[in-house]
């Protein structure tokens, strides 16, 4: 299983960019967003679940970021608006075949599949 993620770049502070991922046709229950800082642990960021109607996020980015699927399910995306020097990361997509109960959605060890990355760099 692939999970294809592009779509990051250089913007500046209050800018906006939509990260992809995609899942090589396959639909799973529970996809999410990660991201790791330079020099930081990996953290999670969003969640959805098959539906795209139940959708989760970290505190940092709520009211910011909107995760979303395409209809056919296999394309997951990020939006990220109002951009801050702070989400400068490396963006993962990952994906879990089942339902993955709403505490455990920040786990990164409860997902199974995960895409390669894309920097995003955010300056102020």
């Amino acid at each position: 299983v692939q999970l294809q993620a592009v779509g990051g770049g250089l913007v500046q502070a209050g800018d906006s960019l939509r990260l992809s991922c995609a899942t090589s046709g396959r639909t799973f229950q529970t996809m999410g967003w990660f991201r790791q800082p330079p020099g930081k642990e990996r953290e999670w960021v969003a969640a959805i679940r098959s539906t795209g109607t139940n959708t989760y996020y970290a505190d940092a980015v709520k009211g910011r970021f909107t995760i979303s699927r395409d209809n056919a399910k296999t394309t997951v995306y990020l939006q990220m608006n109002s951009l801050k020097p702070e989400d400068t990361a490396v963006y993962y997509c990952a994906a879990k075949n089942n339902r993955i109960i709403q505490s455990a959605l920040d786990r990164a060890g409860m997902y199974d599949y995960w895409g390669q990355g894309t920097l995003v760099t955010v300056s102020s």
